[in-house]
């Protein structure tokens, strides 16, 4: 074989090992500071600017991983449609925005940590899953309805699959298992400013972009 022929059997050979090696499988979920001054929007007004404004948060996800994400549609019950085999999902409140993007079906949520009655969270959560942490404080209480809501998402069925859907362990501080119907789903868990972020996991090496917080 001639060095000409050979070198380029060992580029063609360098080529295809690239094709086939494994890329790390990370998740970027992205948080977004709503302007000051969009804050103080109410009503309508402020429901449009928070979508408009969490579409950004999903693209910037897209782009730190190197998804083509360029249509951001919803089917008629308003969840998100998967566009050239991208899933996506955003969430938020009037202080914060945050969107993801994945290969597989994601789902994400933000809550405020705030003061909670027993109503509440008898409603969001049965004895057994009370009895996984023992008191059931205001932090733990956002993690276990952000969880749900995001794997609620993740699946596409919303607040109606609430009932089926189960704080099954708490792993650690940053991550639990959620179960719906039969299913265990990884949630991992960002806190900012007094919030919570949940975030649906698939064996993904989970890498939160979130804003400075100013001096």
């Amino acid at each position: 074989m001639s060095r000409g022929r050979g070198r380029r059997w060992r580029i063609l050979l360098l080529l295809l090992n690239k094709m086939h090696e494994k890329k790390p499988n990370i998740i970027y979920p992205v948080v977004l500071k709503v302007p000051i001054e969009k804050q103080a929007l109410t009503g309508r007004d402020s429901v449009r600017f928070l979508r408009r404004y969490a579409r950004q948060a999903v693209i910037a996800s897209a782009q730190k991983t190197g998804f083509d994400l360029s249509i951001l549609a919803k089917d008629r019950n308003g969840g998100p449609i998967p566009s050239n085999g991208v899933y996506w999902s955003l969430s938020h409140k009037p202080e914060y925005v945050v969107g993801v993007t994945a290969s597989n079906q994601i789902g994400i949520d933000i809550e405020p940590i705030r003061p909670v009655g027993p109503a509440l969270v008898n409603k969001i959560l049965d004895n057994n899953e009370q009895q996984l942490s023992g008191t059931v404080s205001d932090e733990m209480f956002f993690r276990c309805w952000t969880a749900k809501e995001a794997v609620l998402k993740a699946v596409g069925v919303g607040l109606k699959g609430l009932s089926q859907c189960k704080i099954h362990r708490i792993i650690d501080k940053r991550a639990l298992a959620v179960s719906y119907r039969q299913k265990h789903w990884i949630i991992e868990h960002a806190y900012y400013d007094n919030h919570v972020v949940s975030v649906v996991q698939k064996d993904q090496t989970v890498q939160w972009d979130l804003p400075l917080i100013s001096q």
